[in-house]
């Protein structure tokens, strides 16, 4: 059964609509053997992207290795991880892929739970340890895998920022960059839901996996797009809106993909078939999102000081840059010139804010009318 709206996980082919110009860039370097390195606020639509292209090359010669990596915390469960990915993906069947890595796989005592449910992923426990393998034997495991069967590997890596958290994460970046750059079978998709982690990674000078690859900074989905895809689900689930109170819906939310389909949503559930959306119902409906969301967003602030706390008043106050006037200063309370910068460095790291041109701007949008609401 299609559901009409889908937040807060991947959305498939009937849920998934826009990023017609980002289809064809991504698809163009899986398929050319291109670096691809995705950036954007969270919640922005990176997974359900690269799925959408995984699955439109299936039919093709490039074999797709994805694996998320949230949770990871150190430097060899990150190669376990990979190891696992590469060696269950690149091969249909078991014993297959054993073939396969019999000589890699020769120093372990692997752990292989195959269950009765034929839909199931096969568990793959490798126990790789720097005694069994170096690490550059394992970065290159999907390289040397892509040489014997002549056939390009595309390996997708989600959440890829939990390697800039790492013990010497700047040695580890190191060891990938080093290993990989000389991949000529295989390529890397790495992307993540901490923009201003994956940033400082990728867009750092002094870093190591500066200009690795193509950077794509995913830009919003059009407002038009998104009009016409509401109208049409919501005629598709027996209900009707206007074109004018769907585009509404977008700019309540600022275009924001998770937001636009978890609004809809909230607005089709207030109607029985046949009726028609109100303002009335979307006024109710914004209200019942800020309540949704509102634990997360008091999760949020919890831990933020009191100058942190002003720093967001000023910036959803519409004050987007000069803190350091005195004027600013004292109307918000943000303490002395010097605290400025830790101030805004603190609000980036939590990707509660952005900067853009030098202007700070609240990352999520919904989280700028809950705290409108609450605290000003």
């Amino acid at each position: 059964m299609k559901k009409s709206f889908v937040y807060g996980v991947a959305v498939t082919d009937y849920n998934f609509t826009g990023r017609e110009a980002e289809i064809r860039h991504l698809k163009a370097n899986f398929e050319n053997g291109i670096n691809s390195i995705l950036i954007s606020p969270r919640r922005y639509g990176k997974t359900s992207l690269v799925n959408y292209v995984c699955r439109s090359l299936s039919e093709t010669d490039i074999i797709i290795v994805r694996l998320d990596i949230f949770g990871c915390k150190t430097e060899y469960e990150f190669y376990n991880m990979l190891a696992a990915a590469v060696l269950k993906q690149t091969a249909t069947k078991v014993q297959q892929w054993m073939e396969e890595a019999r000589d890699f796989l020769a120093r372990l005592t692997p752990k292989i739970g195959i269950p009765l449910d034929p839909t199931q992923e096969v568990n793959v426990s490798l126990g790789i340890t720097p005694q069994t393998h170096s690490p550059e034997e394992i970065l290159n495991l999907v390289e040397t895998i892509a040489q014997r069967k002549q056939r390009r590997i595309v390996v997708c890596i989600d959440e890829f920022q939990e390697v800039g958290e790492f013990a010497d994460t700047k040695h580890v970046q190191g060891r990938l960059r080093a290993a990989w750059q000389h991949h000529h079978y295989a390529s890397y998709c790495l992307f993540g839901s901490k923009r201003h982690m994956m940033s400082k990674i990728f867009m750092n000078r002094s870093m190591p996996f500066y200009q690795f690859g193509d950077l794509i900074w995913l830009e919003k989905i059009p407002t038009a797009d998104w009009t016409d895809y509401i109208v049409s689900h919501f005629s598709d689930a027996g209900r009707h809106i206007s074109a004018a109170l769907a585009n509404s819906i977008c700019k309540v939310v600022d275009d924001y993909p998770s937001y636009v389909q978890q609004l809809a949503s909230i607005v089709l559930n207030h109607l029985e078939p046949g009726t028609t959306a109100t303002e009335e119902v979307l006024r109710e409906s914004v209200r019942e999102l800020l309540l949704a969301n509102e634990a997360l967003f008091m999760q949020q602030i919890e831990p933020l000081t009191v100058y942190q706390m002003n720093m967001l008043r000023a910036i959803v106050s519409g004050i987007h840059s000069g803190y350091s006037e005195t004027a600013v200063r004292r109307n918000f309370d943000l303490g002395s010139p010097s605290n400025i910068v830790r101030l805004r460095e603190a609000l980036k790291e939590r990707d509660l804010v952005y900067s853009e041109l030098k202007l700070l701007y609240i990352t999520d949008p919904v989280f700028a009318l809950w705290f409108k609401m609450r605290f000003l």
